[in-house]
């Protein structure tokens, strides 16, 4: 039998890794490839956020993944069918018809991603003790978001370099998401050797759901749901919006309101100095969690994810292109969701608790993602709307729900903390 935790610091990060280099690839870098190859503002805003749908209805197929199968099957699959969805798009892009055909790689990459997630945070909690759960929740929140830097800054950055190499924007691109469905068959392969069989040693029957009803019946009438879940929408009303312009904003003109970056420029602000500011925010954010409790530390977290947002502000307004601005922008931003988001997570777990855990987690996270996906419709026509410096205001103004909606979600106040 093997037990609980064994091989945790080799596989939490590796298998976090994988889940989180399919979703920037599909909601991030999709967003600055399109704009490099002339999509507009309100086209990607509006296209590449209907791509969070996978995420906000993977609850009606999480069921069957406890029914059927093992978690570590099911997110080995769907893990290739990532690696092969990129590789389609990165050959794809070269054809008249690029825009359609390579949305519909992203799709069937998306739909994939939501069901690796499902299966990989279900193997989580299998795999590990409440108490290990909460400690390296810091540890899989920095090495998901180290994947979403490694998509948003490596992979940017070399799509940069071929752009000025090969002064040919779609051959560029094209190299770059082949080289990253090569990462991700990588790291399928890798997540095969470190991950232990768990499900096939440790006794899980007692955890699987009595019937597909059953599992949402049990989830929707937990108490406090209702305001758990209306917390959960809008805690990322401004970010969720703020992540599909960033990038925008930095590679627009400065006729239009930008600041006139290349593209090599921002994958390299976000994959040097935004890697050490998440890592740090991650892991301080699940140690001081482990160490006092979620209660004490989730409002700074709150605040610490919507802050950087004025700084957007700031440099929309003042339209300065200081180097030290933005990166001190980016800094703030990267270390603030580090932060805020082991918090969120631990909540998450929180609420997941109990019979059918891998299920309600997934429908926890699939309300996380309705909250995403919403917003970032609009994000584009609102920025077209309002221009850069007026849609970071409303970006600003959106934090104020979550922190209103803090004060009534209901939660032990040491859940989380380590046991004395």
């Amino acid at each position: 039998m093997i037990e609980k935790n064994k091989w945790a610091w080799v596989w939490v990060p590796i298998l976090y890794f994988t889940q989180g280099l399919p979703y920037v690839m599909v909601v991030t870098v999709s967003v600055i490839m399109y704009k490099k190859l002339g999509i507009s503002n309100a086209d990607i805003g509006l296209y590449t956020s209907w791509l969070y749908l996978p995420w906000v209805i993977k609850p009606l197929w999480s069921p069957f993944l406890e029914l059927i199968g093992t978690k570590r099957n099911w997110f080995l699959i769907m893990q290739m069918v990532i690696a092969i969805s990129l590789l389609g798009v990165g050959f794809l892009l070269p054809t008249n018809i690029f825009f359609v055909t390579t949305l519909a790689c992203f799709w069937m990459a998306a739909f994939a991603s939501a069901t690796n997630d499902i299966a990989s945070d279900g193997y989580y909690m299998i795999g590990l003790t409440q108490e290990k759960q909460s400690f390296f929740v810091g540890l899989r929140s920095t090495f998901y978001k180290l994947a979403n830097v490694t998509g948003q800054g490596l992979l940017v950055i070399m799509a940069g370099f071929l752009e000025n190499h090969y002064g040919d924007n779609t051959k560029a691109w094209s190299i770059t998401m082949i080289a990253a469905g090569i990462l991700m068959l990588v790291l399928t392969i890798s997540n095969l050797f470190a991950t232990p069989k768990y499900e096939s040693s440790i006794t899980i029957i007692k955890e699987k759901p009595k019937g597909y009803l059953e599992v949402f019946k049990s989830f929707f009438t937990k108490p406090n749901m209702g305001m758990a879940l209306t917390f959960i929408l809008f805690f990322r009303l401004g970010e969720s919006q703020l992540v599909k312009m960033a990038s925008p904003f930095l590679l627009d003109s400065k006729e239009v309101g930008g600041l006139g970056y290349s593209t090599a420029e921002v994958g390299t602000i976000y994959g040097t100095v935004g890697v050490i500011m998440l890592t740090i925010g991650g892991i301080l954010g699940g140690i001081l969690i482990s160490r006092d409790g979620l209660k004490k530390w989730f409002f700074l977290m709150v605040l610490s994810l919507n802050i950087p947002n004025a700084f957007y502000a700031f440099l929309a307004f003042t339209k300065t292109t200081s180097l030290v601005a933005v990166v001190t922008t980016v800094v703030l931003e990267q270390f603030g969701y580090g932060f805020a988001i082991a918090g969120f997570m631990v909540f998450l777990i929180y609420i997941a608790e109990g019979m059918s855990k891998t299920s309600h987690y997934a429908i926890a996270t699939g309300f996380m993602a309705l909250g995403m996906m919403l917003p970032g419709l609009i994000s584009g026509y609102m920025q077209e709307w309002l221009g850069y410096d007026g849609f970071f205001i409303w970006v600003v103004l959106a934090a104020i729900p979550s922190l209103i909606l803090l004060k009534y979600i209901k939660y032990p106040p040491d859940y989380g903390k380590k046991a004395t």
